[in-house]
């Protein structure tokens, strides 16, 4: 087979199972969005339950709590870190109505997908918000205790803003990784992006055009979430050139700022 037959194939794919294959982006795209939000929420829930303080001075129903508390959530830590996503996907979708009898089955396979990849994601979430929590200067929170906030005040006003910026590169990692392990949810029969090659493949036995294919927009997926997730993370960084925002040199001027942009209409006007 010549490059030029190969692209001549591709573009006859393109031709007649284009939209099928642009339907199979748009469902990976969207499992792997909200699948990775809903793994987040229970990454950070699972972090900062694993980062409560328990001394040995704290009532032993608090201590015994927190202690079987950490042990549960370790243990879905290590099952889920520890396994295939495709074996977790057959695991949940057969093993319910195995367990049940069949008496309760998933009331979609998108809904069974959903489950296994959010709750995948949130295992590797868990340890991610874990350490960026450990991550934080002691003295951050020693702080907050002396000026009478409580814990959960001290982690949302004061640890977790801090944690998240440094969690997010992982955050972004997490998605795109959702993106490309989207693709095991086939075994269940969710219709995602690589299922439609499958599908296509099965129809016309162009196995490796098709595969060209899935990987021209298995890349397009990723570079895309890879751009964004970038320009994302420069939004929150803000500006790396700041001025002061007063000249009176008797002022107190800790955190008194002005932004890269203000400051350069400021030297614009001068130029004036």
């Amino acid at each position: 087979m010549s490059f030029a037959q190969l692209v001549s194939d591709i573009i006859k794919l393109w031709n007649n199972y284009g939209m099928i294959y642009l339907g199979g982006m748009w469902k990976t795209v969207s499992l792997a969005v909200i699948c990775t939000l809903v793994g987040c929420l229970i990454g950070f829930l699972c972090g900062v339950l694993q980062t409560i303080p328990c001394a040995k001075t704290d009532h032993v129903i608090k201590r015994t709590l927190l202690s079987v508390l950490r042990a549960v959530i370790r243990a879905y830590v290590e099952v889920f870190r520890g396994t295939p996503m495709i074996l977790q996907a057959v695991f949940v979708y057969y093993g319910l109505p195995y367990f049940t009898n069949n008496a309760v089955q998933w009331s979609s396979v998108w809904m069974a997908a959903f489950t296994v990849v959010a709750i995948n994601t949130g295992a590797y979430m868990a340890e991610t918000v874990r350490g960026g929590i450990l991550s934080i200067d002691p003295g951050q929170t020693e702080g907050a205790k002396a000026i009478g906030m409580t814990h959960v005040q001290t982690m949302v006003n004061v640890i977790l803003p801090q944690a998240l910026r440094s969690i997010l590169p992982q955050i972004g990692n997490n998605f795109i990784i959702n993106l490309k392990d989207t693709s095991v949810m086939f075994i269940i029969g969710y219709s995602e992006f690589f299922a439609t090659h499958k599908a296509v493949v099965g129809a016309t036995f162009l196995y490796f055009p098709s595969a060209t294919v899935e990987m021209i927009g298995y890349l397009f997926m990723t570079l895309v979430s890879s751009f964004l997730l970038r320009w994302w993370e420069k939004k929150i960084d803000g500006s790396d050139s700041f001025d002061l925002a007063t000249k009176d040199t008797l002022a107190h001027t800790s955190g008194m700022v002005r932004y890269r942009h203000k400051h350069a209409a400021r030297l614009e006007e001068r130029g004036r």
